[in-house]
């Protein structure tokens, strides 16, 4: 484009110079000519004096067509004027028309020094007019044909110049397009890897630019060698990153799998201790309920790393048809019954239909006790947690459903937010209420990255977001297919709320298997009707 606003600049420049020489040129020819005619009109005809004082000279042989002249009167007026006509006639006095006023006071204006001045006479268009040296005669002649050829030479300045920039456009255009193809070809290359998923797992970095393109020669092949050569470098230090993270996921699997065997001994044998036939003093005592405490917390330690190694490795899971509804009332019974000093809450879908997604029943058992026990881990006391189940409507077959917990605690701080779901990542004190040794103190830092692990396994998202006063943790699962349009359709309106309190667990009609093994009654989402009524209900009481 520059290119091309250059060129016409410069046509611009060119023709607006032709214009005003060739201009300049004709309008001196007419000046010569018309000097040449007022010449004429002042020689002396002896044989003829008559015509010293008349008005013929305006039409003597050689003056164009449109010319117009007067004689001036002593007292310096004009008299008649005429102007030549276009009649064939050889009398000079009917080739000539008379001048109106209005046209003999415009002639009148001219200056009288002898020089050719340019004059608009009404209804004739553009003169040169000049008086003769002695002042007795004023004559014009028509600009006429110097400025219609004038016109016509702009007119075929615009149209070759446009011409011109038109076909220096399309030359312009086709010439960069094919001077740039060889660095489209390099910037498609940089593109692919741009979209190659180089922040997990192993990467194959195999994608370079063609060697036709990495022409040392030329600058874009200067371009496409020197990504060749530092895309080389990115794959290796991608291949030596991944043996390194290979190296540290086999010796976390394994340190975690053999440290199993000592932890379940130690526990063991403090177990033995305590229960032994010899009655142990009270500081012995204590010491073994924190050996199989910090066991306990061990052994959890030891589970997870084992459970994240082998989700990192690409172990695939056992997939099967689950019904969301019993795993998040078994995970609330549970909670509430780790966390009775919380209020828990559980709101299902109100239809009867299941809501079913493709999974790891254990798996997605993992997510919601894992969710729970940060909520109750990281509020004080009396925070009340939400648990529902909603199923969505989505663009693609099937829908999605969705798993929150919500709970009303502090909140997480902000600069904590965007690494919760980091391994080892640890809220401060404002989100918890308990900290440091001792069955269900302080957090591992890996249970919030197991939900994410496991969810992206399962395909699907986690996201949270957190003030304080709200905090919620939302997890979408795609839907198996039939049953899941029996719960709530965008949004919770129509969800049947219930919830949990200390206490005995609710009585439920339908039965399950439970991940933990053997069968266990959970909540069946009709059941829960009479938790409504009152505070005094059993099972969970309704969420506002």
């Amino acid at each position: 484009m520059s290119s091309v606003a250059l060129i016409a600049v410069v046509g611009a420049v060119i023709s607006t110079v032709t214009a005003i020489a060739l201009h300049s040129y004709l309008q001196g020819k007419l000046d010569a000519q018309l000097f040449d005619a007022i010449v004429r009109a002042e020689l002396p005809r002896p044989h003829d004096p008559q015509r010293n004082e008349g008005l013929e000279f305006v039409a003597m042989p050689g003056q164009p067509f449109g010319s117009v002249g007067s004689r001036v009167a002593p007292d310096g007026t004009l008299g008649a004027g005429a102007r030549v006509n276009r009649s064939q006639s050889r009398t000079p006095s009917e080739r000539l028309t008379s001048l109106s006023g209005e046209q003999l006071a415009a002639l009148a204006s001219v200056p009288r020094d002898a020089k050719p001045h340019t004059q608009h006479l009404p209804r004739l268009g553009s003169y040169r007019v000049q008086y003769a040296g002695d002042g007795a005669l004023v004559f014009g002649m028509p600009l006429n044909e110097v400025n219609d050829t004038v016109g016509r030479l702009v007119l075929i300045e615009c149209c070759v110049t446009g011409s011109g920039l038109v076909a220096a456009g399309i030359a312009g255009s086709a010439m960069v397009g094919i001077a740039l193809r060889p660095l489209r070809r390099v910037a498609a290359t940089a593109t692919r890897v741009s979209e190659l998923p180089l922040h997990q797992g192993e990467v194959a970095l195999h994608v370079r630019v063609p060697l036709a393109e990495a022409d040392a020669r030329t600058e874009v092949g200067q371009v496409g060698a020197a990504l060749n050569r530092m895309l080389g470098h990115v794959g290796s230090a991608l291949s030596a990153r991944q043996e390194s993270e290979t190296r540290v996921r086999r010796f976390v699997a394994d340190a975690s799998h053999e440290l199993r065997t000592p932890l379940a001994s130690i526990r063991g044998y403090a177990e033995l201790t305590r229960r032994g036939q010899e009655r142990p003093g009270p500081e012995t005592r204590h010491a073994l309920g924190r050996i199989e405490s910090e066991a306990e917390r061990m052994t959890g330690l030891v589970e997870d790393l084992l459970l994240l190694a082998r989700l990192d490795s690409g172990r695939p899971l056992s997939y099967d048809t689950v019904d969301l509804a019993p795993l998040v009332v078994d995970a609330l019974s549970d909670a509430r019954a780790a966390g009775p000093e919380h209020r828990w809450r559980l709101e299902l879908p109100e239809a009867d239909a299941p809501v079913l997604v493709r999974g790891d029943a254990d798996r997605l058992q993992q997510i919601l006790v894992n969710l729970l026990a940060n909520a109750r881990t990281h509020t004080p006391e009396g925070t009340t947690v939400t648990a529902r189940v909603r199923a969505r409507a989505a663009q693609r077959a099937g829908g999605v459903v969705q798993l929150e917990v919500q709970d009303d605690g502090p909140g997480i701080p902000g600069a904590l937010l965007p690494h919760v779901f980091e391994r080892f990542a640890r809220g401060d004190a404002s989100r918890s209420r308990s900290v440091g040794g001792g069955k269900g103190g302080g957090s591992t830092g890996l249970g919030l990255a197991i939900v994410q692990a496991v969810v992206a396994a399962h395909d699907g998202t986690v996201e949270v977001a957190s003030a304080p006063g709200r905090t919620v943790f939302t997890v979408t699962l795609p839907a198996a297919g039939e049953g899941v349009s029996g719960g709530v359709q965008g949004g919770g309106d129509g969800a049947r709320a219930t919830g949990a309190r200390p206490g005995p667990p609710p009585s439920h009609s339908r039965r399950t298997a439970s991940p933990h093994g053997g069968d266990r009654p959970v909540g069946e989402r009709g059941d829960h009707d009479d938790a409504i009524a009152g505070p005094d209900a059993a099972g969970f009481p309704a969420a506002t």
